[in-house]
């Protein structure tokens, strides 16, 4: 199993990111998938979680109405399409297989939303 984020990057408070997770080794269809983060000196924060066929997602209230979580089954990537960023939002974004135990993780990938 493999799960490799991409998209992050340096943004200006009030700007956009549309991050990805690129997923090999397992059926990716099957299942649902997660967003966690991890923000610099803190735990780790449960951002999304999508069904397997993406008609269900929750999002914690801290991004919710920002943030948009997705996925393409035919192309075995997952998405999070964050919009009107705030420096709070300043973390390491990871990928998981899962909800309630999430047993594969992504690298991570680094969002800072800083002026």
């Amino acid at each position: 199993v493999q799960l490799v984020e991409s998209g992050g990057g340096l943004v200006q408070p009030g700007g956009s990111l549309r991050l990805s997770c690129a997923a090999s080794g397992f059926t990716f269809s099957i299942g649902a998938m997660s967003w966690v983060r991890q923000a610099p000196g803190k735990g780790l924060e449960w951002v999304s979680t999508i069904s397997s066929a993406g008609g269900i997602t929750k999002t914690a209230p801290s991004v919710s109405g920002r943030f948009t979580t997705t996925r393409d089954n035919a192309k075995n990537t997952l998405f999070l399409q964050m919009n009107s960023l705030k420096v709070d939002d300043t973390a390491v974004y990871y990928c998981a297989k899962g909800v309630d135990v999430m047993d594969y993780w992504g690298q991570g990938t680094q969002v800072t939303v800083s002026s």
